[in-house]
């Protein structure tokens, strides 16, 4: 094993100016990160240096098998923390060999409400909490359970610390690391109320950066999880009963909000999004009913209520936002699988640019 550890770890800035690329895309799911990587000459920093390639749409669910090439172009580009280096991962976008977006590039349509020049103005933030959880690669039941059984209930896991409560660290630190090292936007960790139960924050990132990073810090962990042999699932209820479900917080503020006078923005903003509950709740997330039951930190998904410092609410506006008469609000009904590109969008969509 050291022999392939030591090859893995080749430097290869000392013998040649090639650098590996791995370009990466979302599957057919919607949620399947997919990855292949190509040979360049390097180093490269702009993503419109780098070439447009194509991958077998019809493997993944994505173009028949008669006509099955689909091209991806090069959007973002990180720093890649498993081959270190001038090496880097490309995050992509699908679209047809006529350059039309395939349906599941959420990407395209963002890009466009993002450079909207009323949403550019604005420059929307974004700070989105991502939770998953960890499962035993053979059982699929959450690491660090006993198997077929259950933990104590609920309580002593939440920002826990020791054996008996905090499952995974190793995996969730490495993972916090990475991306720091990729240049990703990353600003917590914590353990969260369900055993082997994670979040990390990505943010405060503006506008289309928050989705691109939050897309490559899930394959990040993909990959971290893949060498310790075990799963993630952004499943929002992987355990039915009385645990906790994972969301997708997304805190959320524009520059109006930011300024003096912010606070009568911010309510506005509120207003607008109880308007347009149901276009919303439609595009956060599959199986998010399972999740958004009124109970566990959350607001039923039929119903819609801000208020302040209220975890069981579907915004919530945090005290500090309320005493200084300015600041952000937290959307707290985006499941752990929602797709950024979408909720990001929708949210300065209807905030900014929609005229009820």
């Amino acid at each position: 094993m050291a022999n392939l550890t030591d090859l893995i770890n080749l430097n290869l800035s000392d013998s040649t100016d090639k650098i590996i690329a791995e370009y990466i895309w979302i599957g057919g799911s919607g949620m399947d990160l997919r990855s292949k990587a190509r040979t360049l000459n390097g180093p490269v920093t702009d993503p419109k240096e780098l070439p447009k390639w194509n991958f077998d749409g019809s493997s993944t669910g994505q173009a028949p098998g008669e006509d099955s090439e689909v091209i991806i172009y090069p959007q973002a580009i990180f720093k890649d923390p498993f081959r270190k280096g001038n090496n880097i991962l490309v995050m992509c976008d699908a679209y047809t060999p006529q350059g039309e977006p395939i349906p599941t590039n959420k990407r395209h349509d963002a890009a466009k409400i993002f450079s909207h020049p009323d949403v550019a103005s604005e420059v929307p933030w974004y700070g989105i909490e991502q939770e998953y959880t960890l499962l035993q690669k053979e059982t699929k039941w959450p690491y660090g359970w006993p198997v077929g059984a259950f933990p104590g209930p609920q309580g002593p896991y939440y920002c826990g610390i020791g054996a008996d409560k905090a499952f995974g660290r190793d995996i969730v630190d490495s993972h916090y690391k990475a991306c720091l090292y990729a240049g990703i936007n990353i600003s917590g960790i914590n353990g969260e109320v369900m055993p082997g139960q994670w979040e990390f924050q990505v943010g405060p990132s503006v506008g289309i950066s928050a989705s691109d990073e939050l897309w490559v810090a899930r394959y990040i962990l993909e990959r971290i999880t893949e060498i310790a042999g075990v799963v993630v699932t952004f499943d929002p209820k992987p355990i039915p009963g009385d645990w906790n479900g994972a969301g997708a917080h997304t805190n959320y503020s524009t520059k109006t909000m930011r300024e003096e006078g912010g606070y009568e923005v911010i309510k506005k903003a509120i207003e607008k999004l109880g308007l347009r509950h149901k276009e919303h709740i439609a595009a956060y997330g599959e199986g998010n009913e399972r999740r958004l039951t009124g109970r566990h930190e959350t607001a039923n998904i039929d119903t819609f209520l801000w208020g302040v410092a209220n975890r069981g609410a579907s915004i919530r506006v945090g005290r500090d936002t309320e005493k200084e008469g300015k600041g952000y609000f937290e959307d707290r009904r985006p499941a752990s699988n929602m797709d950024p590109y979408t909720v990001t969008s929708m949210i300065a969509e209807t905030t900014i640019l929609w005229k009820p």
